[in-house]
């Protein structure tokens, strides 16, 4: 009996059918691989925006601490320059405070603690020095009222000692932190792709 070629069909659609399951396979492979290559991707976009906003806030710390620390060697070492000065540290340490959740954008978790550490000594600094000085200051506007008795001077003076050694100490403190931040930018630089020590000279310059 010979075989009818309608017989051979099922052939025809297998090859059909393996045709569609290879094209499938191949789509969703692509797709895969399409999604962890744009993952990538986006994942390097973002710690490098990450390393470029932490060191250039770290990089204005550095210059603006350095600004503080000349102010505080000429005049009044706390007058109204210094002071000025140190405020604007406090508003730069908030700019960080509000994007702290970028750090998780930075892969190397060591990195990203170091930065966190040398940023919370800055605030300490900076808010020791600031709020040791006001006490000072006002302990010496006591002193100076003629209506204070002498002893109770004597007492104001040893106190506002007691608040000039802590407005040094958290002042040095502050010049240490920042000393750490420029050894950090360092190592954010190849992640950023940007030269900080550009932009601390143009910072200067302008």
């Amino acid at each position: 009996m010979p075989i009818r070629a309608e017989a051979f069909d099922f052939l025809s659609n297998l090859d059909t059918l393996g045709a569609v399951v290879a094209g499938a396979v191949l789509a969703t492979a692509g797709g895969f691989i399409a999604t962890q290559i744009e993952h990538r991707v986006d994942t390097r976009r973002r710690e490098r925006q990450a390393a470029l906003f932490f060191g250039e806030i770290m990089a204005l710390l550095g210059v603006t601490v350095a600004a503080a620390s000349r102010a505080r060697a000429i005049g009044d070492p706390y007058g109204p320059v210094t002071m000025r000065l140190l405020r604007m540290i406090r508003r730069e340490l908030d700019v960080y405070d509000r994007n702290r959740e970028r750090l998780f954008e930075l892969r190397d978790p060591a990195m990203r603690a170091r930065i966190h550490t040398t940023l919370l000594r800055t605030m300490m600094g900076v808010e020791g020095a600031v709020e040791a000085a006001l006490e000072a200051a006002g302990i010496t506007a006591s002193i100076n009222d003629p209506d204070v008795p002498a002893a109770r001077k004597e007492l104001l003076e040893a106190t506002r000692a007691d608040h000039a050694r802590r407005r040094d100490g958290s002042f040095d403190f502050l010049i240490e932190a920042s000393e750490q931040a420029g050894r950090l930018i360092k190592e954010l630089e190849p992640i950023a792709r940007v030269d900080f020590a550009a932009l601390v000279k143009a910072t200067r310059d302008a």
